[in-house]
């Protein structure tokens, strides 16, 4: 990329979970050596959003950074590190959450996926709409299966997909954690592998990574009777992957969505990181890297 925040952005309720969501992310950042933004979103009346910068509502805004300042202060049994910066949003959690994607200049933003209502007070609904919706990559994770290491990353591909974004952060986090990638499709007509369509995409990818010094591997699985996304967790889950980097698409022209059934089922149907890669941002460089 042309231009580099290197930040974070890490929406953390202030709650028991929001502690648990605080040590993932941080664990994340100090892996990539970033700095990172934390999010807490406060319920408004309309009348704080429509006029910000009254008096009143200034207070009330430094009064609520100051109770989060706290609230990050006693999670972390010390003072707050230079690496970390609080940010208090106003209104809906969805909505701020977008609004920082598109105005905060982030590389990618996280948020906790665990169960269907968490203590991020978001359903799988939101978050669906949180990746669909972001101008820039979104990392889920979850809070109750908490990650120490990344060893190994899939990246499943699609071959009407383009895979420069994915490119680019499979080798921005392969670097940075020190990982292998592995690049799986799932293929459902009969045909031998090496002479599938999927086979060779997936070859070109892993010759570009491994001129980058990025390990790599490909996998291609047959899918049978059943869906493709099923498929691909079965592999998630039986290789025991640290990390996932998925490409969203734009599912309909009519729709505007940016994800479907396969994108969200991999978000939700696995327990590890899902880095889904979408957004507008552009000019990815390698050599940034």
């Amino acid at each position: 990329m042309k231009y580099r925040s290197n930040s974070i952005l890490a929406y953390i309720p202030q709650n028991r979970d929001g502690k648990s969501i605080l040590k993932q992310a941080l664990f994340i950042t100090n892996a990539l050596s970033m700095r990172i933004f934390l999010l807490d979103v406060i319920k408004s009346r309309s009348v704080f959003l429509h006029n910000p910068k009254s008096k009143r509502n200034q207070i009330l805004h430094q009064g609520a950074l100051n109770k989060f300042t706290d609230f990050v202060k006693n999670c972390l049994d010390s003072k707050i590190p230079d690496n970390i910066i609080l940010r208090i949003g106003w209104g809906n959690i969805i909505n701020a959450l977008i609004e920082e994607s598109e105005l905060g200049g982030y590389e990618f933003y996280l948020i906790d996926k665990s169960k269907s209502k968490n203590g991020s007070q978001l359903s799988r609904t939101d978050i669906d709409k949180c990746v669909s919706k972001s101008y820039c990559p979104v990392l889920t994770i979850n809070k109750d299966y908490p990650v120490t290491e990344i060893k190994n990353i899939v990246v499943p591909i699609d071959i009407s997909q383009q895979t420069k974004k994915r490119l680019y952060w499979a080798t921005f986090f392969a670097k940075k954690m020190n990982s292998n990638i592995h690049i799986v499709s799932a293929l459902n007509i009969n045909i031998e592998e090496r002479k599938s369509l999927a086979y060779k995409n997936a070859s070109k990818i892993k010759t570009m990574l491994e001129e980058r010094g990025v390990a790599c591997d490909v996998k291609i699985l047959k899918v049978h009777d059943q869906e493709k996304h099923t498929a691909i967790l079965n592999y998630i889950q039986e290789f025991k992957a640290g990390m996932v980097i998925i490409r969203t698409h734009q599912e309909s022209r009519f729709t505007g969505k940016k994800i479907g059934k396969f994108v969200s089922e991999i978000i939700h149907g696995c327990t590890i990181p899902v880095f889904t890669v979408g957004g507008v941002t552009e000019d990815y460089d390698f050599n940034t890297i």
